[in-house]
């Protein structure tokens, strides 16, 4: 090889490798801001109110942010949907969901039965009642798109790529905790941050435990179902 090429090979992988740099510093400031705007109560300001046009319009955003989130993953990172622990649910995936969600609900009980009154907490019953009001059929989308969304968003995107952001998985786990949990107060209020809280909680080990977002979405949709299809 004459020297000449040498240098122009040299300055080549220069070039490749500030190329790179420039393009996961994009990548970033793109997560960076991903994760920030969707943590927004965008389905709020988009559809102010409490009617139900008002309602199902929230519930509609929330579908298109799903599909923008990942229309991003796939189009603009470029990577498949396994990248935020989407697989194929298989027979463990269910049991695994189908086991914390049977934890979430006893937890559940146990915080507005045994917590709530100790503490003096109300037990939101006029946001239910609101809720147990509409049409089964717009319960059951609210019951999908929160497992669904919330899911993708707050277990599989965040925590996957805020591990690859901070090197610290147990880090990305607490903010995407805390974003899941805090996400609730809008509507639910304060005393509900207990319920959203260790929700979060079973919901983020699960995730870790297993690293499938299936198993994530059956024990969600499961809980909830439970608590919105029921009675």
């Amino acid at each position: 090889m004459f020297p000449s090429d040498a240098i122009k090979r040299a300055r080549s992988n220069v070039s490749a490798e500030s190329e790179h740099r420039r393009g996961s510093r994009a990548q970033i400031v793109t997560t960076v801001l991903v994760l920030i705007i969707f943590q927004l109560p965008l389905a709020g300001w988009v559809m102010p109110g409490e009617c139900f046009a008002a309602q199902v319009g929230r519930e509609s955003v929330f579908w298109a942010l799903t599909l923008i989130l990942v229309a991003y993953i796939l189009l603009v990172e470029r990577r498949r949907l396994s990248s935020i622990g989407l697989k194929r649910p298989t027979w463990k995936a269910v049991a695994f969901g189908l086991g914390g969600a049977s934890v979430m609900i006893a937890g559940f009980v146990f915080i507005y039965l045994v917590i709530f009154p100790a503490l003096g907490f109300p037990m939101n019953e006029a946001q239910m009642s609101a809720l147990k009001l509409t049409p089964l059929w717009f319960r059951v989308l609210l019951v999908v798109r929160a497992a669904v969304f919330e899911e993708i968003y707050y277990r599989g995107f965040a925590i996957e790529r805020l591990t690859e952001l901070t090197s610290f998985r147990w880090l990305a786990s607490l903010i995407s905790a805390a974003a899941f949990t805090f996400a609730h107060l809008t509507y639910w209020g304060w005393a509900h941050l207990i319920v959203a809280g260790f929700g979060g909680a079973v919901l983020t080990g699960l995730y870790l435990l297993r690293r499938d977002l299936s198993a994530n979405m059956i024990a969600h949709l499961v809980t909830d179902g439970a608590g919105f299809l029921l009675g």
